[in-house]
């Protein structure tokens, strides 16, 4: 088994959109780890606050397999594709690592550079995969959450349910 997590991200009727996402994700790959659901400001562009978590899986598929099943999600939820890269989004989901790989593989950078560069992915990261070390810098993903600067973008955990359960830090789904 290969250890996958995966961004999740919506700032379009996000708590729906974020719902949907993890029932699809629960059905493909069965049991998941969540962290916490984070409100946060958008980047690169004027919008709504997005919501954003990190969701950790256990999967025998390929990455060519995984992006099939994100973009048969994302597309189930309206997703548009072809529009600005910053921009309002139904439903995003990034793979953010996929067991220890480092480099690009099937087209897909790992580990996603995008981890430790924005707040709304590296707080989460940190909650449910905090002593994983990240290989470009050797430090694990808490080391780099407690060094962010966290003056560079604002955001804070909510109050999400899904499936009846209050989804807080690491809860098992």
């Amino acid at each position: 088994m290969t250890c996958l997590t995966l961004g999740l991200g919506s700032n379009q009727q996000a708590h729906f959109h974020m719902r949907q996402a993890l029932d699809g994700l629960q059905h493909h790959f069965g049991d998941l780890l969540l962290s916490s659901v984070f409100e946060s400001e958008a980047v690169g562009f004027d919008g709504s606050n997005f919501l954003n978590m990190v969701v950790v899986c256990d999967t025998r598929l390929s990455l060519t397999g995984i992006n099939d099943i994100i973009k048969s999600l994302e597309d189930a939820n309206g997703r548009r594709r072809g529009g600005p890269r910053f921009a309002s989004r139904t439903l995003d989901i990034d793979i953010l690592t996929y067991d220890d790989l480092h480099g690009e593989y099937e087209g897909v950078v790992l580990p996603r550079p995008e981890i430790t560069a924005n707040a709304f992915v590296l707080w989460p990261m940190a909650q449910v995969c905090g002593s994983k070390v990240d290989p470009d810098s050797g430090l694990s993903y808490q080391q780099l959450w407690d060094a962010y600067d966290k003056s560079r973008q604002r955001l804070w955990p909510i109050d999400f349910e899904w499936q009846g359960h209050r989804v807080s830090r690491a809860t098992p789904a």
